[in-house]
């Protein structure tokens, strides 16, 4: 079966260059649409962790924004593929483990 294009879809040659520049890529689908992200700096998860628990609508957007490539820009105007898509924004966010060690 042939898997149809979604709106927004890039090529794999596009996606290599970025992965080149951003590292990680991330590819979030909802309905025939897709966008791509990459992970959030420092200065954005700032910028969520100080509006998230005031208003987590809000520090979606700011995430979504920041970390946007590119994709269907559709995602981020209508409300419904955007709460979707902003159910899987927490994945983009990863955290290394640390370990105190007295010495």
């Amino acid at each position: 079966m042939e898997q149809k294009e979604l709106i927004g879809q890039a090529t794999p040659e596009k996606v290599a260059q970025w992965k080149q520049v951003y590292g990680d890529i991330f590819a979030v689908e909802v309905e025939n649409s897709i966008c791509y992200l990459h992970k959030p700096d420092r200065k954005t998860l700032k910028a969520m962790a100080s509006i998230g628990q005031a208003d987590p609508i809000r520090a979606s957007e700011i995430l979504l924004e920041n970390c946007w490539i590119d994709g269907d820009t559709t995602i981020k105007s209508n409300d419904e593929m955007f709460f979707a898509v902003s159910k899987e924004l927490a994945k983009v966010i990863e955290i290394k483990q640390a370990e105190l060690k007295k010495l």
